[in-house]
């Protein structure tokens, strides 16, 4: 186990690389690298960078040089022999060879393609532009990046004993929600922590304890390579990317409305069992499944992801009822801005109605709240979404309308096509 706190202080070296893999990404993307590979790899898709949280002046505590030093890097970087043989050969809930022969093939030739960055008052501007299979690798190892890059500004300056102080402080405090959740019974919870950590270091630290201190509750990590590393279940399914996508290829409000349908569909074709999760919130959940086909009552659960949890839980299992369905033997994953006493929460809510399972996030590998100077360390929201493809805008609808994205004109026609009335709003944490 690394001494964080001296290698943090031992930043002084021309570049200390915040990704090193290819595989230093979280587990759905290359499932859904693959599905985008086999449906539409010739689709041409910007991703941008989007700072939710506007009172963190990232481009005032990042060096521009250093950033681009770390993004260059990533450029660099390709698929080790063994990353290859584990993609390949490694059993993928309970199926061996999850991932293609061609996609493999592909993934192996991969150069992360260019990027686009630019500074606009104290944010940054960062884009990717290309072939949608490619510029999708992105997303994750660019909010790592920058992440990381700003947990490296607050500290930067600290002194070895006062970084060992906060880094304790933290342990404690991870460490006293794990002693917390332990007491939960059937409790099944994995981290989802990439996108928004700390650090690379620190999430690797973080998935040890959970690892140590809740034994079998502990399901496993969205993280590739720490996956790998450490022997465990690597987790996920889809996310929000694919419908986005697949809207905006979409001519016309008929074929609109069926695009997330045509989602799943070309994701049954290729996964069975635990992966067939329904992710329905990208334009209303009530919406989604109230026109479903009735062949998407037979997968095997639904994630919640926004809006209120107690609430979409509650349409989720009505649901199951009355197309025919046992909630009992369906699984509900709650995912959206978790800590401690929610997940116990809802697991009392649910536990006895339903199978339930967490995905912990940004609290999980990124709670350093006033552990320092001006809460200067408190997690944020930063997001890396698909903006357009082919030329046409995406949009995102979500939940909870503070979530909403895409040009506004283009929100009003989602809506209009989608059905969507009157949201509750709930403030955006991360």
């Amino acid at each position: 186990m690394h001494d964080i706190a001296s290698r943090v202080y031992n930043h002084n070296w021309k570049i200390d690389p915040i990704v090193r893999s290819l595989i230093d990404t979280d587990f759905y993307k290359l499932l859904m690298a693959q599905t985008v590979f086999r449906n539409h790899p010739k689709a041409n898709v910007t991703f941008n960078l989007i700072n939710r949280s506007t009172h963190v002046p990232l481009a005032n505590l990042i060096d521009e040089g250093e950033l681009r030093e770390q993004l260059d890097h990533i450029r660099t970087l390709s698929l080790s022999r063994g990353e290859s043989t584990w993609l390949r050969g490694n059993m993928f809930y309970g199926k061996r060879s999850m991932f293609r022969s061609d996609f493999m093939e592909w993934f192996e030739n991969l150069k992360m393609p260019a990027y686009h960055l630019e500074r606009r008052g104290d944010q940054y501007e960062l884009t990717f532009e290309g072939s949608w299979p490619e510029v999708m690798m992105w997303e994750i190892p660019a909010l790592a990046v920058i992440m990381e890059l700003r947990s490296r500004a607050v500290l930067k300056g600290m002194g070895k004993f006062e970084l060992q102080v906060l880094y304790a402080r933290a342990m404690t405090r991870l460490w006293e929600k794990i002693e917390d959740l332990r007491q939960v019974e059937n409790l099944r919870v994995a981290d989802f922590g990439t996108r928004r950590r700390h650090s690379h270091m620190w999430q690797d630290w973080c998935v040890q304890a959970m690892r140590e201190g809740l034994g079998e509750k502990f399901v496993g990590t969205s993280n590739c390579l720490i996956a790998k590393r450490h022997e465990l279940e690597a987790i996920g399914t889809n996310a929000h990317e694919l419908p986005m996508v697949y809207s905006a290829l979409a001519e016309g409000d008929e074929e609109l409305a069926q695009a997330p349908y045509k989602v799943l569909s070309d994701w049954q074709a290729e996964h069975d069992g635990n992966l067939r999760i329904i992710l329905p919130d990208t334009y209303g959940t009530r919406g989604f499944l109230d026109n479903a086909p009735d062949w998407l009552t037979s997968w095997t659960g639904i994630r919640i992801d926004s809006g209120n949890p107690e609430k979409v839980a509650e349409y989720a299992l009505e649901w199951w009822e009355k197309r025919g369905e046992d909630p009992k033997e369906k699984l509900l994953i709650f995912s959206d801005g978790l800590d401690a006493p929610e997940i116990k929460r809802l697991h009392d809510m649910f536990a006895h109605r339903c199978k339930v399972s967490f995905g912990w996030g940004t609290m999980l590998t990124n709670d350093f709240k006033h552990l320092v100077e001006d809460n200067a360390l408190a997690p944020f929201s930063l997001v890396c979404k698909a903006t357009s493809a082919n030329g046409q805008p995406t949009v995102k609808l979500s939940d909870n309308p503070r979530k909403a994205m895409g040009p506004q004109d283009q929100i009003d026609r989602y809506k209009r096509v989608f059905g969507v009335g009157e949201q509750e709003e709930i403030d955006v944490f991360v």
